[in-house]
């Protein structure tokens, strides 16, 4: 397997996934950790898990989508960033 640091995989990105899409064993190290590079095939919406539990269909998923992105442009939803401060929900 070929290891890249970050610093060296963000700096060579469109190649190194390019490697990784032709079956080339890529693996990044982040920590103490190698994180592995490959390809996954996109299942169809009938295989999802959407689909499947819950038989929600693609034109439903999308006005959810639509409905959710809407209410956080006018600030009724909140994206999380990292830091809880409880005092903001009181």
């Amino acid at each position: 397997m070929k290891t890249l640091s970050i610093t060296e995989a963000r700096a060579n990105l469109s190649a190194v996934l390019e490697r990784a899409k032709n079956g080339e064993d890529i693996g990044i190290l982040s920590g103490n950790k190698i994180v592995q590079l490959k390809p996954v095939d996109v299942v169809p919406w009938e295989k999802s898990y959407l689909y499947q539990e819950y038989g929600v269909a693609p034109e439903e998923w999308q006005r959810f989508r639509k409905r959710m992105e809407t209410r956080r442009q006018r600030g009724k939803y909140v994206t999380f960033k990292g830091k809880f401060d409880p005092k903001h929900f009181k």
